[in-house]
């Protein structure tokens, strides 16, 4: 088929680093966690799974302490 341009799917990202430290984080990473456009505000490298599996990624503000300002709050924590 001549002159037929074939678009990407409209989840496929070129972005692969995170927007807060510049860390690579992979596609599926970026569509399963990111915003609406996947990308990712924070990542695995910079945040808590807790806090990212909440929205963190996507760069929703939760009220879960972000263990870069706050001490003693270093990932890992008790999901309850």
């Amino acid at each position: 088929m001549v002159g037929v341009t074939i678009a990407p799917w409209p989840s496929a990202s070129n972005e692969t680093t995170c927007h807060h430290c510049g860390a690579y984080v992979s596609d599926q990473f970026c569509r399963v966690y990111g915003d609406n456009n996947d990308q990712v505000h924070r990542c695995g490298e910079c945040d808590s799974y807790r806090r990212l599996t909440r929205g963190s990624a996507a760069g929703v503000t939760l009220s879960i302490p972000d263990p870069e300002t706050d001490s003693g709050h270093h990932g890992g924590e008790a999901d309850v």
